[in-house]
């Protein structure tokens, strides 16, 4: 539990793993490796944070909602696999932000995840990363975060 005490430390609490709401598993274990489906800015069975990024929402918004997506992917981390501390390293993010034309800040929006990861795991945390604007995501959310990462066997 000494992980989920520093998501605590950090003025966090780990929400509830929601419940894949179509046909896929939020995650998929291969030998020590989890895939870890695309998770949005979800909290109490609803979309916490809306909107497009660039003129209808701004950067710490945005960053609000990364940070949201990296604590459900920790949520479903911990329900298939039982115990945060199991987490060996996160060895990829790939942060997809829905922007308005012009918008090239992506990168600035993925650092809010990557931050907290670096935080909670230290240089563990640290994962190769992609951040790609998009048109539009599910539910007209601002953020949708996947993930790969290395657990105990």
């Amino acid at each position: 539990m000494r992980i989920e005490n520093k998501i605590r430390e950090f003025g966090y609490n780990l929400p509830e793993s929601s419940p894949a709401g179509g046909i896929y598993t939020p995650v998929r274990r291969v030998g020590n490796v989890l895939y870890v489906s695309g998770q949005i800015p979800w909290l109490n069975g609803e979309v916490k944070y809306t909107g497009k990024v660039g003129t209808e929402r701004n950067i710490e918004y945005a960053q609000e909602a990364a940070r949201l997506c990296i604590l459900n992917m920790l949520a479903a981390i911990r329900n298939a696999v039982g115990d945060l501390d199991k987490i060996r390293q996160i060895v990829k993010l790939t942060v997809m932000v829905s922007s308005e034309p012009g918008f090239d800040k992506q990168h600035i929006v993925a650092n809010a995840a990557s931050q907290l990861l670096v935080n909670i795991f230290g240089q563990e945390g640290c994962a190769a990363r992609t951040a790609i604007g998009v048109n539009q995501l599910p539910l007209n959310v601002p953020v949708e975060i996947e993930g790969i990462v290395e657990v105990e066997e």
